[in-house]
């Protein structure tokens, strides 16, 4: 546990924006965990953390006794122990730890960590020669093992062609007792998968090339209202709510069979009006931008049932009507901001609900019958009243003459 764990001292140095500042101007390697009091997460990895943290001094202890034994050797020719003070070794220790573990609470440090683009907790996050390493935050296993074999590879990548040291070897030697004692099988095993990661070291995740997510599919929804959302989630992080921006594009969003709205965009549906493809899908390629914290756009979708009896469509396109009837669902829609609370995520929210009333479109051609009679019956109108106003013509002139 973390408790017993900090029974001899706290090894994971707790930092500010001061002593981050000094650590990574004094130390080669810093690998700090960007944590949040109330995150489970950041709890489950505490001991894990401050047990990386004991892996590492004690491969510092370790590289320390090698090199005073050297120098007693070189010396008077005989290995033997130090007789520095207590205070004299922890201070030589740390100067030869491999790698500086040291943690930011982000609930205290809330500004060092807004600075930092911490997004999520907990980050764990490498820093060589005072800056942020390239492939981004430390994406794999929480455990001593395998944070200590990230960094061993971090390590050789940057020291290969000098003749630096190579030092993280100790730690991991170390983590491997811990796991292991003398299995030397899973050891085996071990080295074999760490051999692979060198080569997907070099294709990790880099944020910067990632400045949003994709998403498509489709939903099977029932005819009544609901709605759907898009959040950003994670299985091993809590994010931090004010530093989630659900700002996003929409590149197409519709309802019903997509067949439709294809035919229509490409004009193949005749008897239809002619913005129809737009009455379909009305919020493609809108963006909503947002620009300030805990805010994020909700969208209120009122579909429209839509019929086409008898449709003239390609014969392709037939497969997709049912008895004769083509169905599509026009949409109208609103969008505004919504603000959320502090400790609540933003998300993207689509509200839809069908519209009681529906639109049918028929295509009817008239019979030549049907024209004759019409013609007919605007000739004998015709006729009638002409009737009319010669008789009342001839009325007004007899009483004249009377």
């Amino acid at each position: 546990t973390l408790e017993e764990l900090h029974e001899d001292g706290e090894n994971a140095v707790s930092l500010d924006q001061e002593t981050l500042t000094f650590a990574l101007h004094k130390r080669e390697y810093v690998f700090v965990d960007f944590y949040a009091s109330w995150c489970s997460h950041c709890r489950d990895l505490a001991p894990t953390w401050e047990a990386l943290a004991e892996v590492m001094d004690m491969a510092a202890d370790e590289h320390l006794d090698e090199k005073i034994i050297e120098e007693e050797e070189d010396t008077n020719g005989t290995g033997t122990e130090h007789n520095y003070n207590d205070e004299e070794y922890a201070q030589a220790s740390k100067l030869l730890k491999p790698v500086f573990i040291g943690k930011v609470d982000c609930v205290i440090r809330k500004e060092l960590c807004m600075a930092q683009g911490i997004r999520a907790y907990p980050t764990l996050r490498l820093f060589v020669d005072g800056k942020r390493h390239p492939t981004g935050d430390y994406a794999g296993d929480r455990t001593v093992l395998g944070m200590s074999a990230y960094l061993q590879l971090i390590e050789e990548e940057h020291k290969e062609g000098t003749d630096k040291e190579l030092t993280v070897d100790r730690a991991l030697d170390h983590a491997k007792e811990l796991m292991w004692g003398d299995e030397e099988d899973a050891e085996e095993q071990w080295d074999m998968k760490m051999k692979l990661k060198k080569h997907q070291l070099q294709q990790m995740w880099r944020d910067e090339d990632h400045p949003g997510c994709q998403v498509t599919g489709f939903l099977m929804i029932d005819r009544a209202p609901g709605n759907f959302r898009i959040q950003a989630r994670s299985r091993g992080h809590d994010l931090a709510a004010h530093m989630t921006n659900s700002s996003h594009e929409i590149h197409h969003l519709s309802f019903g069979e997509p067949s439709l709205w294809n035919i229509a965009k490409m004009g193949q549906l005749k008897d239809g009006p002619d913005n129809l493809n737009n009455l379909l899908a009305p919020m493609d390629g809108n963006v909503y931008i947002t620009y300030n914290l805990h805010e994020a756009h909700h969208h209120y979708l009122k579909v429209i049932t839509t019929n086409f009896k008898d449709a003239n469509l390609p014969s392709y396109a037939r497969r997709i009507t049912k008895d004769g009837v083509l169905r599509g669902y026009q949409i109208l829609q609103n969008s505004q901001l919504s603000l959320y609370r502090n400790d609540i995520v933003p998300e993207a929210k689509f509200t839809y609900d069908l519209s009681p009333i529906s639109i049918s479109y028929r295509k009817s051609a008239r019979h030549w019958y049907d024209y004759m009679t019409s013609v007919l019956a605007i000739v004998g109108g015709t006729f009638t009243i002409v009737g009319m106003f010669e008789s009342s013509i001839h009325t007004l002139g007899s009483k004249k003459r009377y």
